[in-house]
């Protein structure tokens, strides 16, 4: 696991990034959490998730969680109670929720891309995010360099950011 940065820290570092556009994120990204006290550390990655897919129609695939060695399995965060795995996040770092998710993995499933990509304000900032369909979650994006991004999932009404890297791949 990644060493703890405290959130204002990790703000302060995306801020520092220069901004991405939209376009540029088109492709398959791999993802890792960034550990900063947030509900979310190590819930993703306990879950298989793999990371996103961005479509030339600004379109993505939110959530991607590996099933198996190489099958990739998007969901449907809409079926998720954001405020619940808020507040019971440990259990999303349990055995019991990998095994569980990976059961209802099927039930889960998305049935095309689930968010859309556009360019949104961020701290002053103009540059890509990811807005869901069904969630009040935004993602905001800045370039490390051209094949890492840091992202920053903002949930409305939840002052707490939950902050990752994606990595450019060319497969799962």
């Amino acid at each position: 696991m990644l060493p703890v940065k405290d959130q204002q820290t990790a703000l302060e570092e995306f801020r520092s990034l220069p901004p991405i556009a939209p376009r540029e994120l088109v492709g398959l990204w791999k993802g890792h959490g960034i550990p900063t006290g947030h509900p979310f550390d190590g819930v993703l990655e306990n879950l298989s998730w793999f990371g996103k897919r961005f479509t030339p129609d600004m379109r993505v695939d939110a959530l991607l969680f590996r099933s198996g060695d190489r099958r990739l399995v998007a969901i449907d965060p809409k079926w998720i109670p954001l405020r619940l795995a808020l507040r019971f996040h440990e259990v999303g770092r349990m055995r019991v929720a990998r095994n569980l998710f990976s059961y209802l993995q099927r039930g889960l499933r998305a049935k095309g891309p689930v968010a859309s990509s556009k360019t949104m304000v961020f701290g002053g900032v103009e540059s890509a995010a990811m807005v869901y369909d069904h969630q009040p979650i935004v993602d905001h994006f800045r370039r490390i360099h051209a094949d890492r991004i840091m992202g920053a999932m903002t949930i409305r009404n939840d002052e707490r950011i939950y902050f990752f890297e994606l990595q450019r791949v060319d497969g799962p």
